[in-house]
């Protein structure tokens, strides 16, 4: 469920700004506060992340990493309510690229998994 916007949920925790009310394929996030950044990029590993939506509301989310042949890394967001009031379900997302941007943030763009 979304929690009140203040300071992350956990130590290892790490804001992701999106500047979106919901995601979508296509969404671009940005992760910030990552001790290095391209090492991530390089060779991601799950990460608790405070998704912060541009209507205020924040989540916290995870980054996975999935072994086999499908996407190597899905971002997990709980169900969870926009400042408008539209419910959203919870929802897995393929991770399709990462990207460092300038600022050491690094930059997911999310796409769909398939239904099952």
């Amino acid at each position: 469920m979304a929690h009140p916007s203040g300071g992350p949920t956990g130590p290892d925790t790490f804001p992701a700004l999106c500047g979106y009310t919901h995601l979508f394929p296509g969404a671009r996030c940005r992760v910030q506060g990552l001790p290095d950044p391209g090492a991530f990029v390089a060779v991601p590993r799950p990460l608790d992340v405070d998704l912060r939506f541009s209507d205020g509301v924040m989540v916290a989310a995870r980054l996975l990493t999935e072994p086999g042949e499908g996407p190597p890394l899905v971002l997990a967001v709980p169900a969870h309510t926009t400042a408008a009031g539209t419910p959203i379900d919870a929802r897995a997302w393929r991770v399709r690229d990462l990207v460092v941007r300038e600022g050491a943030d690094v930059e997911l763009v999310v796409g769909a998994l398939p239904r099952s």
